[in-house]
């Protein structure tokens, strides 16, 4: 049961205003392969009669464009109107994600711009629109093949190649504008403590400055019942409060947690008050529990519990990374959650906001993983670091992510395992990220050669779960780089060694069927038996190794031209769940 507010399709789930209009839908659309747009002024009026379907990215069948070739520079423009009861309200244009340097103009003028494939961002436009009438948005769009901007699984060459797929340029998330008061809730950080039975509140306000008798009223509620209410004099723009959630009125243990076996969720109204007057009013919602690390178990609410994580790369046949409807989210975690998985890992992807919503609702836990980089450089390191902070930021309050992985398998950081220079990177995002979220666990460098990181976490894909167990089985042996595998590198970079964390087989697995259209990971299967024989070893070796607290199999679907998925791309299962399920549940 909830009572929170959600709307469907609404772009951010977790920070709602009802009013809004949704951008999505058709845009005039152009290609600039000269780079002329700028020159000629596009921004005043775009020379297209071309449309696209926005959120989707021309490379897709869904944007009705369909081209998979790569273009540098492409431009949209669509009409807005904004309603005449918005009057005195501030227009705030959101963008959930735009691959990779986005300018906006507004009635020709510009309003801003943002770099990042991931992030999302915002403008206030209400000094350039004229309420009840036509209002012209007009945004570039650049990308390139350049290794040194985050890109994740998106190709840099012509083809397709390994797992590097179809590349994603211009606008892949939901455009929509939002109107609020001149004072205004920006943004809240809602940290729990379950061990005081608190959640601490961070506040961030605008346009406040100025004005006398503002109150922020805070309502927290557990499914209709009133929990706490705080009331707070707002005396700057930045504000805090601990508030204590113990209470009679939910039952004996007088607090509900957050976990996956009943992902409890609260419910919080924040309104901004002036004399009384409500000038803003925010919905949200918070997840009480905990993450923590305790003699190699990783711990949710101070409890071992053992993850079972699925690869989730989202993508789609006709959408590629834009999920084709929150629908489409919504079986994906379903389905991940009857193959009796307990969570998955977001590979090189940051999704949808609309996904980690339903992951909080449903309990399924989410391991948040950065598009890589795939050279290092000083640029690199700027990319990387500015928009990791943002992602982190934004998606701070989710309960449903326990683990932070910015890094995965060297990549972006090559040499990693000698260059101090990219050792030093990886520690800087370590701290810079538990300078913000110290609750949760980050995993450093997910595959091998670690450097500080809250976990160890190894990739594996033998295929046989007796090759498996014997060359995991001492853990001494493995965990104080000694060679392994030849197709395996070392668990820690030079200078490092382990430190009593826990461990975790981040990757295995990876089974493909018999199919001459694309790989898997080693042969592949001819029969479900064969398959389920395989899956069922390998699974069980891990297991068996008591010094591995969880695993994350590769994975939930096909992926273009990687078949090894659990599903195909079009989410037909290739095995009954129920069978997977069983071997899960072991």
């Amino acid at each position: 049961m909830t009572s929170h507010v959600y709307i469907p399709n609404y772009p951010r789930p977790q920070f709602v205003r009802k009013a809004w209009t949704d951008l999505n839908g058709t845009w005039n659309f152009h290609f600039d392969d000269a780079n002329e747009g700028v020159a000629e002024k596009w921004f005043e009026k775009l020379p297209s009669t071309r449309t696209i379907t926005v959120p989707f990215t021309y490379e897709t069948a869904a944007s009705g464009i369909n081209e998979p070739e790569f273009h540098p520079y492409v431009w949209y423009e669509r009409t807005i109107t904004i309603p005449a009861e918005q009057q005195n309200k501030r227009i705030i244009l959101h963008f959930q994600a735009v691959d990779y340097h986005a300018q906006v103009w507004v009635n020709g003028r510009s309003v801003g711009e943002h770099k990042g494939g991931y992030a999302a961002f915002s403008f206030d436009i209400t000094d350039y629109v004229e309420v009840s009438g036509d209002n012209r948005v007009t945004v570039r769009v650049q990308d390139s093949d350049n290794c040194m901007q985050p890109r994740g699984k998106q190709r840099w060459i012509k083809d397709n190649f390994g797992c590097w797929y179809i590349q994603t340029t211009g606008i892949w998330q939901s455009v929509w504008v939002e109107y609020v008061a001149p004072q205004y809730l920006k943004s809240v950080k809602m940290t729990p403590n379950i061990d005081k039975n608190q959640l601490q509140m961070q506040y961030n306000l605008q346009g406040v400055e100025q004005l006398e008798g503002l109150v922020l009223q805070t309502t927290i509620r557990f499914e209709g019942q009133l929990i706490k209410e705080s009331l707070l004099a707002v005396d700057r723009s930045k504000l805090s409060a601990d508030i204590h959630l113990y209470s009679d009125r939910i039952g004996e243990w007088k607090v509900k947690h957050w976990h996956p076996n009943h992902p409890h969720l609260y419910d919080v109204e924040l309104v901004l008050l002036q004399d009384g007057k409500p000038l803003d009013t925010v919905y949200t919602y918070f997840g009480f529990r905990k993450v923590s690390i305790e003699k190699g178990q990783v711990l949710i609410n101070n409890m071992p519990y053992y993850q079972k994580l699925l690869l989730d790369q989202g993508y789609w046949q006709e959408s590629h990374l834009t999920p084709p409807s929150e629908a489409a989210l919504i079986e994906d975690i379903d389905k991940t959650i009857a193959l009796g998985f307990n969570g998955v890992r977001k590979h090189q992807k940051l999704e949808d906001p609309r996904f980690l919503y339903w992951c909080d609702r449903k309990g399924l836990l989410v391991w948040s993983e950065m598009g890589a980089t795939y050279e290092f450089g000083d640029e690199a390191v700027e990319n990387f670091t500015r928009e990791w902070m943002e992602v982190v930021q934004q998606h701070y309050n989710h309960p449903s992510i326990v683990t932070w992985v910015p890094f995965n398998e060297s990549w972006g950081v090559p040499n990693i395992k000698v260059d101090r220079a990219q050792q030093q990177f990886t520690e800087a995002i370590y701290y810079l990220t538990k300078s913000f979220d110290p609750m949760r666990p980050v995993v450093v460098n997910d595959g091998w050669e670690h450097t500080i990181s809250d976990i160890i976490t190894l990739h594996d894909y033998e295929e046989l779960g007796r090759v498996f167990f014997e060359r995991y089985k001492d853990k001494d042996h493995l965990l104080s780089n000694q060679i392994i595998h030849n197709d395996i590198k070392y668990p820690f970079a030079d200078g490092y060694a382990y430190k009593g964390q826990p461990v975790m087989i981040s990757e295995y697995g990876g089974i493909a069927f018999s199919t001459d259209k694309g790989w898997g990971y080693g042969n592949q299967v001819k029969t479900e038996e064969e398959f389920l024989t395989r899956y069922r070893n390998i699974t069980q070796a891990i297991r068996d190794l008591d010094y591995v607290c969880g695993f994350c199999y590769t994975q939930l679907t096909d992926v273009q031209q990687e078949l090894n998925g659990l599903l195909t791309i079009e989410r037909e299962p290739k095995i009954a769940f129920e069978k997977i399920r069983e071997i899960n549940q072991l």
